[in-house]
């Protein structure tokens, strides 16, 4: 019994490694794509250097948005380990699905929605906090906003702040400033989707312990009254698996955001991570799980509409955007699906 039980958490822990590595791999294209787009660094210098502030960042700076997923869209207490296979199986499905037809797909949205399904298919939709999770969509769909109205707004400051001066001398400088923002990036990013995978490995930690209290007090205790907390060990692995997942690169989706949308210039690139870093490290410190992925192209969208909204090719966004809107409802169906086929075996 205790063997099984201890296969089954170790085989459930590594499934959530594993979208955290996909996680890496699927957002890897949006943290790199204007450094190297624009020149300011060659392709394996960019991911090495994200990858280790990827790293920073996930130990570093708190885990306000690991706790919001580990009890505050759900219920630890009426959860069932069947439900946590299926919430993260249908996320690493849809991940792999945007990464294999090149599209920028969130990865946030994947996990939020087959947490959603997978709940309601196993559980009932009165374990889901309905309230919360409005307000987590909610700051979903406002952040890209914010993301493409900054792009724009300090793109056009740049410009007119560079007006008198030679690209020759200007791009330069802002190739230096990408440099910056990319280690930035980095740590937001890192800051955000690492507590994703911290959030659901403390929650399953909560669900093995309510079932073999003996077995599990030797590597997790939980706080009087099953309170929820993420320990020192899980951070450190989910951490690794971000790092390691961006330091393998998803060159599929970064062509879409670095050609198909428009010419990106140093000045976009700058401008773009410097709004999205700014968007996405308020998010995690309010406890907000966000789409990096979204934030991240709709500053680049920002940034290249400043010259004209013209000069953006809107039906990418157009694409991108579908995908965006199609990914929770998807991904807790298939969610939904997967939970019926794991309740037989678990």
């Amino acid at each position: 019994m205790e063997f099984n039980i201890l296969t089954t958490a170790i085989l459930l822990i590594t499934l959530v490694l594993l979208f955290e590595f996909s996680n890496g791999f699927n957002d890897c294209a949006n943290l790199v794509v204007t450094p190297v787009i624009t020149g300011a660094m060659e392709p394996r210098r960019v991911i090495c250097l994200i990858a280790v502030f990827e790293f920073v960042g996930a130990w570093f700076l708190g885990t306000a948005v690991a706790h919001t997923l580990g009890k505050g869209i759900v219920d630890p207490r009426n959860i069932t380990v069947a439900v946590i296979f299926a919430a993260v199986c249908g996320a690493i499905l849809w991940n792999l699905g945007g990464w294999y037809f090149g599209m920028p797909s969130s990865s946030s949205h994947a996990l939020i929605g087959g947490l959603v399904g997978a709940v309601v298919a196993g559980s009932g939709a009165a374990w889901i906090d309905w309230v919360k999770v409005a307000q987590v969509l909610a700051i979903l769909v406002l952040t890209p906003m914010i993301g493409l109205i900054a792009g724009l707004f300090l793109t056009r400051k740049i410009l007119v702040l560079f007006q008198n001066s030679k690209p020759n001398r200007a791009n330069p400088r802002l190739k230096q400033l990408q440099i910056l923002t990319s280690i930035t990036l980095a740590l937001s990013h890192g800051s955000n989707d690492a507590q994703k995978g911290m959030g659901i490995i403390s929650l399953s930690l909560i669900i093995f312990h309510k079932i073999s209290p003996d077995l599990m007090d030797k590597i997790y205790r939980p706080m009087p009254g099953y309170d929820f907390y993420v320990p020192g060990w899980v951070i450190l692995i989910c951490s690794l698996a971000l790092a390691l997942g961006v330091s393998s690169g998803g060159w599929r989706i970064m062509k879409t955001l670095g050609t198909k949308l428009y010419k990106v210039r140093p000045v976009h690139g700058f401008s773009a991570q410097a709004c999205a870093t700014i968007v996405i490290y308020l998010s995690s410190l309010f406890g907000f799980p966000v789409s990096t992925t979204q934030i991240v192209s709709s500053s680049i969208l920002g940034a290249g509409s400043a010259q004209g909204f013209g000069s953006v090719r809107w039906g990418v966004g157009k694409q991108i955007f579908l995908t965006w809107i199609i990914t929770i409802p998807a991904s807790a169906a298939l969610s939904a699906v997967l939970f019926l086929v794991f309740n037989l075996f678990f």
